[in-house]
C-alpha cells in the first residue's frame, strides 16, 4: 500500500507540474493590497496530498502569496495543526483574524471559497 501511494503522490506532482495554472496578472499596487491580505494566513499541507495539490493550484491560479507548511516533514508544522486546529487533517488553511486569535478552516471546498472570496 505505501508503494502505492508514493507513486500516486509522485503521479498528482507531476501532473501539477505539467499543468500547472497560470497566474493573474495585477499591478503591483493591487498585487500589494492582495499580499496584505494573505499574510495573516497559512496552510498546512502534504506535498502529494490530491485536496492540498487542488488548493495550492487556486492559490496559483489567483497569485496568492500564502506561506505552506508541510506537516508531513515538519514536527513544528504538525504540532502547531494538532495544537491550534485540533485536528491532524489536511489542507488546513489558519486565518490569523487579530494578534493571537486564529480561525482554522479544513475542507479543501471551504479553503478555495474562502480565498476566491479575498
Amino acid at each position: 500500500m505505501r508503494i502505492i501511494r508514493l507513486i500516486l503522490g509522485r503521479l498528482i506532482l507531476l501532473f501539477n507540474w505539467v499543468f500547472t495554472p497560470r497566474g493573474v496578472k495585477r499591478s503591483p499596487d493591487m498585487q500589494a493590497i492582495i499580499n496584505g491580505k494573505t499574510s495573516k494566513l497559512a496552510l498546512y499541507q502534504y506535498e502529494a496530498c490530491p485536496f492540498c495539490v487542488k488548493v495550492r493550484r487556486e492559490m496559483k491560479r489567483q497569485s496568492l502569496s500564502i506561506e505552506t507548511r508541510d506537516v508531513k516533514r515538519s514536527d513544528a508544522a504538525k504540532a502547531e495543526l494538532l495544537a491550534g486546529g485540533g485536528n491532524l487533517k489536511v489542507p488546513c488553511l489558519r486565518i490569523e483574524d487579530a494578534p493571537g486569535q486564529a480561525r482554522w478552516m479544513y475542507e479543501s471546498g471551504d479553503i478555495i471559497s474562502y480565498l476566491k472570496a479575498l
